[in-house]
């Protein structure tokens, strides 16, 4: 049995126990960011460990799960390679 990309599923699971990280396939940054203003359409400006200021925006299972993100929380963000300025939320890491 194969998955839809073509490859077994014990594949699969071997890339993911080697540390295979597909966002870094992709070309996207993930880094650590407090979260300083909330914005409406579920986005919040966040701003990273070396300072800099990015608008992210609530993606994946942190959308559909109703992840509730605060002013002061630690969150990943993936930064996009397009835009750096711009980035989605990952993962809530904690309260601040």
């Amino acid at each position: 049995m194969t998955t839809r990309a073509g490859r077994e599923p014990a594949q699969s699971r071997e890339r993911e126990r080697a540390g295979y990280d597909a966002a870094q396939d992709c070309g996207r940054k993930r880094e650590e960011a407090t979260v300083v203003e909330l914005l409406p359409s579920a986005a919040c400006r966040v701003e990273l460990e070396n300072r800099a200021r990015v608008v992210a925006h609530a993606a994946g299972a942190t959308k559909t799960n109703f992840v509730r993100v605060r002013v002061g929380d630690r969150i990943l963000v993936e930064l996009s390679p397009h835009d750096v300025t711009r980035g989605r939320i990952v993962k809530l890491l904690g309260k601040g």
